[in-house]
């Protein structure tokens, strides 16, 4: 089996968040699929096979973390359509069947990719005891993301809060499902984006995730709202750092970014 590490949600190698992809003729058990993603030990693996022409989607599309499979993830769906567009394999518009219904991945004129996600419902909760010790920072809004990407989005004061953040994951971990979006309003607009965030995922083996194309699925509409605009640029503050464009369209959110194959090699098993 071939295997390519690509870097998701940058234009630059080493940046943004790697992602396994895996071009496969049908998928193999759940759990070779899991042992697959444990060994590529990145915050998700894909699993991608071709689907008859004339269905509905085009390939099928699977996600796994190192812990466990996941119901949506941006990164490594654009990590899968930079594959197939570059290796010639697919051309177009692509449309992946996956657990969250059929996504679809276009190529701009640009090199870069724009994924059609559901918009993540918002809702406003109470801020659970004991989530501002276990994330280390005064929630100022706490909003539930539902079904599809189980977390909380937390808003804090400000940029530079979101940048200082050390959480208790173990501490954190009891708040959510998926984990902790936290966010806040970028200090200087004029540096390119409008808002910043991390993720922690502990509950699905990730403890800062570097990139997540499915935690813009909340932020687009949080930060629309806030900010009066359906197009906006977010940053992902994490070591690795990485840009999510992102543009509301009421139900759904188009995100865009680019992506860089940086290995390439053969699965000997």
């Amino acid at each position: 089996m071939r295997i390519r590490i690509v870097d998701a949600f940058t234009d630059r190698p080493f940046a943004g968040n790697p992602a396994g992809v895996l071009l496969l003729d049908t998928f193999p058990d759940d759990g070779r699929l899991q042992q697959v993603a444990l060994e590529v030990n990145h915050a998700e693996t894909a699993f991608a096979h071709r689907l008859p022409a004339d269905g509905d989607a085009d390939w099928a599309l699977r996600w796994f973390t190192p812990a466990t499979e996941v119901a949506m993830c941006g990164h490594a769906t654009l990590a899968t359509a930079h594959v197939l567009h570059t290796t010639g394999v697919h051309e177009g518009p692509v449309r992946f069947a996956t657990l969250s219904g059929v996504l679809v991945a276009t190529p701009g004129e640009d090199g870069s990719i724009t994924l059609d996600f559901p918009t993540a419902p918002l809702t406003p909760v109470e801020a659970p005891a004991g989530v501002a010790a276990a994330l280390g920072a005064e929630p100022l809004t706490v909003l539930d993301t539902g079904p599809h990407i189980r977390d909380l989005l937390v808003e804090v004061a400000d940029e530079k809060t979101v940048r200082a953040l050390a959480p208790d994951l173990k501490a954190l971990a009891a708040h959510s499902e998926r984990g902790v979006i936290a966010t806040a309003r970028a200090e200087d607009p004029a540096r390119g984006y409008d808002y910043v965030s991390r993720c922690f995922f502990p509950n699905v083996g990730i403890d800062e995730d570097p990139v997540t194309g499915s935690a813009h699925t909340a932020l687009a509409p949080f930060w629309s709202a806030r900010l009066g605009r359906p197009a906006l640029t977010g940053l992902q503050a994490s070591p690795r750092s990485g840009r999510v464009r992102t543009h509301l369209r009421g139900g759904r959110t188009l995100l865009t970014g680019h992506a860089v194959t940086v290995i390439e090699g053969e699965l000997l098993v």
